[in-house]
């Protein structure tokens, strides 16, 4: 029997098709021959405690003109399903927050779910990578305007940074002398309500930064660097970086070895 595999994603039809790993995701399971399926928005809910989803059957293209054909949907119990991607992008809100409880049920009822919902929860992609200090610039995380003020005054240039964000977004340059760093931090924690995270800047960002993949311990043995454009600072492929394939370093296989 082919696999029957369900997608919680953001909305198919604004994809960027060029560059959208999901939409590259299910064309390889399509090629395998499972069967998708898209959940559609806000669609899971919980009856007598059994999750159910409204589900559409959903067939795939390698076009930029035409990537997606989607069938109705109807309601049906989500472990008639053999597996679910997640693949929603930040912010995690509320109803992020109860879609991966929904879900953390459909996994306890035997549905295989990819990432499991508890670590999307527990694995903050801002602050999980802090548990290894000695591979990071010095951060710090605070809601306080006057630490962060401190940190810049003590590393120079800064990059500061919501916890919840993606693509770039909301991501300054600033320093201790900046005349709109104190508009930033309003603009980042308010009244010292919202944590935020500052890092000291680096230079090499116009190399690129890296995204390094690694399977059962073992780095693939390229990276994706995402390269700035123009006088940008941001590498996100969303904020107008571009993306290059280069060898691994010495210091990459380190932090590999270290994670």
């Amino acid at each position: 029997m082919p696999t029957k595999l369900a997608v919680l994603m953001d909305p198919i039809e604004k994809v960027k098709v060029h560059k959208d790993s999901t939409l590259a995701m299910l064309l390889e399971a399509q090629r395998r021959n499972y069967l998708l399926h898209y959940v559609m928005s806000r669609g899971l809910a919980l009856r007598q405690g059994v999750p159910w989803a409204r589900l559409a059957p959903l067939r795939v293209f390698d076009d930029p003109t035409r990537w997606y054909e989607r069938d109705d949907a109807v309601w049906q119990e989500l472990t008639s399903m053999d597996m679910l991607l997640i693949r929603t992008d930040p912010p995690f809100e509320a109803e992020y927050l109860y879609d991966t409880i929904v879900l953390e049920q459909a996994e306890r009822n035997g549905l295989r779910v990819v990432n499991p919902p508890q670590a999307l929860r527990d694995c903050n992609e801002k602050l999980y990578a802090l548990q290894f200090p000695q591979c990071c610039v010095p951060t710090q995380v605070s809601r306080s305007r006057k630490d962060l003020r401190n940190f810049a005054k003590e590393h120079g240039e800064i990059v500061l940074k919501p916890l919840d964000g993606m693509g770039g977004r909301r991501i300054f340059r600033s320093s201790a002398n900046d005349p709109n760093l104190n508009v930033i931090l309003e603009s980042l924690v308010g009244e010292d309500q919202h944590l935020a995270l500052a890092q000291r800047f680096i230079p090499e960002i116009r190399q690129g930064d890296k995204r390094i993949l690694v399977i059962d311990g073992v780095p693939i043995p390229y990276a994706l660097a995402r390269v700035p454009s123009g006088s940008d600072f941001r590498g996100n492929l969303a904020a107008g970086g571009h993306g290059i394939g280069i060898p691994l370093c010495a210091r990459d296989r380190w932090i590999v070895e270290q994670v």
